[in-house]
């Protein structure tokens, strides 16, 4: 059987620039998700620190946007929601399981674009059709599905942002917005990420990588075509090692020979003691460990 499988990644991280965040002051940059080798280890912070600040970071976020949304004129002149529905979720993953693929910045702002605009075009498409109202939720049921495989295409699957797309066209409030939902989403989705970074980096780190966690830049160092893998090699010389990034630049950690490896093998997973993991990434890689 043949396996049909696309990554867009193999095409996009050569071409995209590496993080500027090593070069910017550090305060500035660890506000947004850069730590150093140093600033980056340290204890669990445990469930109840946690719960505290993503119900500091959840309420702020979604009081702020509602508060943006009465104040706006057009916002009113245009019948706009005070709050989006498929915000609460996205503030569940922002401030909760922020360490989720699936919070990430790339994630939660192109994954809401994609959703949005496909939501409104495929309203629209339907709204050409005098029996609207009566086929109304297969419209609903085809925003979302087709939603979900763009951003499964492009590496940019964001759950809340399948309700975007769904809301566009069942949600009569949403639909009645027509184009103006893209930049109300929008809107949100900028505030939301603002509060994100404010809130998560006082104790916590976010986000992990604002596109990916491999490594990109290298079309801007040496000669790699889009589309072709970067060779991992064990030496770089100064200029590939300055130019490109690991984890888009956002986390650049020296690893020591005297650190403790991370083992993965077939049904067991090592963890070192000074190496500090969730319940639920700990399950995850027991799961991959299971498929080797």
């Amino acid at each position: 059987m043949p396996r049909w499988h696309l990554d867009i990644d193999r095409y996009l991280n050569p071409v995209v620039a590496p993080s500027i965040l090593p070069r910017i002051p550090y305060p500035v940059a660890h506000f947004c998700g850069y730590r150093t080798e140093k600033t980056h280890r340290s204890l669990p912070l445990g469930n109840l620190i946690v719960v505290f600040w993503s119900f500091i970071g959840i309420f702020a976020t979604l009081a702020l946007i509602g508060l943006i949304g009465q104040n706006v004129p057009s916002f009113e002149s245009n019948g706009v929601p005070v709050i989006v529905g498929s915000f609460g979720a996205a503030a569940v993953l922002d401030f909760y399981a922020i360490e989720s693929p699936l919070a990430q910045p790339r994630n939660a702002i192109v994954g809401q674009l994609i959703s949005s605009v496909t939501g409104v075009f495929i309203c629209r498409l339907f709204m050409l059709s005098s029996n609207f109202e009566s086929i109304r939720w297969v419209g609903g049921a085809l925003s979302c599905a087709v939603a979900t495989g763009l951003m499964a295409l492009t590496g940019t699957v964001h759950p809340p942002a399948g309700a975007t797309a769904l809301m566009a066209v069942a949600d009569d409030q949403v639909a009645k917005l027509g184009w103006f939902l893209i930049p109300v989403v929008m809107l949100g989705c900028g505030v939301m990420l603002f509060m994100a970074l404010l809130v998560n980096n006082i104790q916590r780190r976010f986000p992990v990588y604002w596109w990916t966690p491999e490594t990109t830049g290298e079309y801007w160092c040496r000669e790699v075509t889009p589309g072709q893998r970067p060779t991992v090699e064990t030496s770089h010389d100064n200029k590939s090692a300055a130019c490109t990034s690991t984890s888009s630049g956002d986390l650049e950690m020296a690893t020591s020979i005297e650190d403790q490896p991370l083992v993965i093998t077939k049904g067991l997973v090592q963890v070192p003691s000074n190496f500090y993991l969730s319940i639920e990434e700990k399950k995850m890689l027991e799961t991959l460990s299971l498929r080797l």
